[in-house]
């Protein structure tokens, strides 16, 4: 990994680095003398943010959660813990190898080992699933002391087991339900939704994950990582390391296997299918610098869609309507080529 960003190098322009991410499987199963060598590698090329957020997903079935106390010790001050459930039912339909007491303990070895700020990930709109069972999967969360919750409905996608075999899943009617006495539940437990599908509680937003939304620039690193990149003359590119984790260690001289500049055409459409997520929506300060275009290009656009009704703009801010969230794809198609 440290070799794959000497060949990198490049794309840093002398910025600080804000925050990591350490994600993609089960990167708990690193000790952490191997993330102290990493991040000391990292430091030779990147300076650190005095405040930097470093996030490591945990997955509660592979979790040797005795290596928290020397995550912590070492500057990881966030875990995103993977539980999707914890009705044991559900994540065995799921084919998660963890069980809900693994999930409970997985959480209280993080707080006994000093973390205050972790997300926990759940499901909802599962194979059968009541209101009521995914009520309590938010309850338990909860009550556990979790400061930021992903609650996201089951998608099913292609090339999977599920795509193969659709479950039973909630009618449209009855997810419109339980998403609604999910958010209630939430708000009335002290979390904001900041995001379509993420929950914090005051001063624990996801900044890694802001800074997706808001169309940021991130590094590519390991096999099958993505990256962003944008230069001073207006290049923008995507770019992605190779996947295979066998081609990945071989790959010589460089591990990048594909690099394309986003077209000037897609600039409006990829900076809003990001920023429209978010409940804040976004400022015309914000796409001018995020795209390297003028918010005049798409005036016109915006006023369409406020007119009707799926875009309101109050204090510089530009976000969806209550409605215009149920009808992003909608809103996205207004974009296309703007």
């Amino acid at each position: 990994m440290l070799e794959d960003l000497e060949q990198d190098l490049d794309f840093i322009q002398g910025r600080e680095l804000q925050s990591i991410f350490i994600g993609g499987g089960t990167p708990s199963l690193f000790s952490a003398a191997a993330y102290e060598t990493l991040f000391k590698g990292l430091q030779k090329h990147l300076r650190f943010a005095s405040d930097i957020e470093i996030t490591l997903e945990a997955n509660p079935g592979t979790l040797e959660q005795g290596r928290f106390e020397g995550y912590h010790s070492l500057g990881i001050n966030r875990l995103s813990i993977g539980v999707q459930s914890f009705d044991p039912t559900q994540l065995n339909k799921l084919g998660r190898i963890h069980n809900s007491d693994d999930a409970r303990r997985a959480i209280a070895c993080a707080q006994q080992a000093g973390f205050s700020n972790f997300n926990v990930d759940l499901m909802h709109g599962l194979n059968e699933q009541s209101q009521a069972d995914a009520m309590q999967d938010l309850e338990i969360a909860i009550s556990a002391g979790a400061p930021h919750i992903s609650w996201y409905q089951l998608t099913i996608e292609a090339n999977t087991e599920f795509f193969k075999r659709p479950p039973s899943l909630p009618l449209e009617t009855e997810m419109h339900r339980m998403q609604a006495a999910g958010l209630s539940l939430l708000n009335d437990a002290g979390f904001a939704r900041y995001e379509v599908s993420a929950y914090a509680k005051v001063g624990h937003q996801s900044r890694h994950n802001l800074n997706y939304w808001q169309f940021g620039d991130y590094l590519a690193l390991g096999a099958g990582a993505h990256g962003k990149i944008s230069y001073a003359n207006g290049d923008i590119y995507r770019y992605q390391k190779t996947r295979k984790p066998e081609d990945y260690l071989q790959r010589q001289p460089s591990r990048t296997s594909k690099r394309e500049p986003i077209a000037t055409s897609d600039l409006a459409l990829e900076f809003m299918m990001n920023a429209l997520r978010l409940e804040q929506g976004f400022t015309r300060q914000l796409f001018s610098e995020r795209t390297g275009q003028s918010s005049q290009s798409i005036d016109a656009i915006l006023v369409k869609l406020q007119q009707q009704g799926l875009l309101q703009e109050q204090n510089l801010l530009i976000r969806p309507s209550a409605r215009g969230f149920e009808l992003i794809d909608s809103i996205l198609s207004e974009f296309l080529n703007a």
